[in-house]
């Protein structure tokens, strides 16, 4: 319970007395369905891209084009959040929790009717927007209904959504491409929405609302920030890394560093409190989390590109080879939650991290064109059960000691250095690809192989399946790095109580 004076006394509901007598679970099943919804979108579309590509862009052997479909969404959804889980605190999060799912299904509904490239990454950016409006407050609503030591069952749940998700979204992504074309993809968020929009206007409580200042310098510094950062990656390789590509670089990170400093300096109320890193377990579950981000995203496109460009499989196919990854996430997952109200956390992100960083390793290991596919089964089923001790493990152990008024704000930086370290990863892995096929394949493009058509001539295909067994090294030496940081959390104060 906060202080009455930060609240603005607006609702109408009695909130956060009657919040705590009520159960919490419902509601928060009913959010789960539009953050099931975001990750499903993800991962559908990472399966769609090569059709994607072969519908809207098909007369250039540049990845990079088709990559935007990916990075204009992860931009759009991370540049807000910091902004978005403030807007929570002040309005409700149920409230901006339903303005984000209208926005993110309506704009689902002009990704399928889009009929270029140009128009589908526009709504796609438009998706991002109605996405970071309504993940931190799915987290807020968690972290301010949930005790703390009942909040690892409920981020176990958080966890388990993102397993099925990646058994749902490419399966339904395969599926929905083969069967109907690449517009249904989105399409099916349509009826998603509506349900989801009606559950949780329904049985999402009215939380207490608390009086926030916004930082609109810190909002513009960290959009244009991120976005010079982005561009540049992205764009790098297509433009011959010109030296004013480094420049846009830089520029990024000379402007995230002033809004570091500018947010030092604000006297009021910052975007991003950096008290908040005060926490050890908060720092360090936030470098975990955008390390996983980076890496989960980077590891889809090569994997996807692999499977059915030079392995000739379909996109339902392609999907199917996920199957242990996802089952073994979304079963294990509760039950690593329960696990995480008892236990030192490290105990289960330390495995759960490493597992995931050796499977990407093994993939990159078996990508060639002589592997039988079946064999592509196991390390899914290794990076299955190290996903199951990653998400929840890492979501609960920054948000447990939250204060209820710095839930939003909490959610929002969680959600924003995890969505940053997706659009870091979308655009690092579309260079490192792009490099590694002209290393691979000098010149192919002249040489008649088509990147977009889902047919590769034999002679192009060992190139290709080694340029991207080797892009799959990066995201599995980025995840390295969240191995190491983990090592060094504190046990939470509640098990030291015992």
């Amino acid at each position: 319970m906060t202080d009455p004076s930060t609240s603005s006394g607006t609702d109408t509901r009695p909130a956060p007395a009657s919040t705590s007598e009520r159960n919490p679970w419902p509601a928060l099943w009913a959010l789960v369905i539009g953050f099931f919804m975001i990750l499903v979108d993800t991962t559908i579309v990472s399966v769609a891209n090569p059709a994607i590509k072969a519908a809207l862009d098909p007369n250039t052997n540049n990845l990079d084009n088709v990559v935007w479909v990916t990075s204009a969404y992860l931009l759009a959804y991370a540049v807000p959040l910091l902004i978005t889980g403030r807007l929570g605190d002040r309005f409700g999060p149920k409230r901006i929790y339903l303005i984000g799912l209208a926005i993110f299904t309506l704009a689902s509904l002009g990704c399928g009717l889009s009929g270029s490239l140009e128009m589908l990454i526009v709504f796609r950016a438009v998706q991002g927007l109605g996405a970071s409006l309504m993940t931190p407050q799915t987290m807020a609503v968690i972290t301010r209904t949930f005790p703390a030591n009942r909040r690892g069952a409920a981020m176990g749940l958080w966890g388990a959504t993102s397993g099925v998700a990646m058994l749902v979204g490419p399966l339904a992504g395969g599926l929905l491409v083969d069967g109907f074309g690449w517009e249904w993809i989105f399409f099916i968020n349509l009826p998603v929405g509506v349900v989801g929009f009606v559950l949780a206007w329904i049985l999402v409580p009215n939380l207490e609302q608390h009086e926030h200042r916004f930082d609109i310098l810190g909002v513009f510094l960290s959009a244009i920030g991120l976005f010079l950062i982005v561009f540049g990656l992205q764009e790098g390789e297509k433009f011959d890394w010109a030296p004013w590509v480094w420049a846009m670089i830089v520029g990024g990170v000379v402007v995230m560093a002033v809004f570091i400093w500018q947010q030092a300096k604000t006297k009021s109320e910052p975007l991003v409190p950096l008290g908040l890193f005060r926490d050890r377990n908060f720092s360090i579950a936030n470098i975990g989390i955008s390390t996983v981000g980076f890496t989960v995203t980077a590891m889809s496109l090569p994997m996807m590109f692999f499977y059915q460009l030079a392995r000739g499989l379909t996109p339902t196919e392609s999907a199917l080879l996920l199957i242990p990854m996802a089952v073994l996430a979304g079963v294990l997952a509760p039950f690593a939650g329960r696990l995480l109200d008892r236990f030192d956390p490290r105990l289960l992100l330390v495995p759960g991290l490493l597992l995931t960083t050796i499977a990407l390793f093994w993939y990159a290991a078996l990508m060639n064109p002589d592997t039988p596919i079946w064999m592509f089964l196991l390390p899914s089923a290794l990076m299955g059960i190290g996903q199951s001790g990653m998400w929840g493990p890492l979501a609960t152990t920054a948000t447990r000691n939250l204060e209820p008024r710095q839930a939003g704000a909490g959610s929002g930086i969680y959600n924003t250095t995890r969505t940053i370290g997706s659009v870091l990863g979308s655009a690092a892995i579309a260079a490192f690809m792009q490099s590694r096929l002209e290393a691979n394949l000098p010149g192919a493009g002249d040489a008649g192989g088509d990147f977009g058509s889902g047919q590769l001539p034999e002679f192009v295909v060992a190139g290709f399946s080694s340029a991207m067994a080797q892009s799959m090294l990066l995201p599995a030496s980025v995840l390295l790095i969240g191995v190491v940081a983990v090592l060094f959390m504190q046990r939470p104060a509640h098990l030291l109580k015992r």
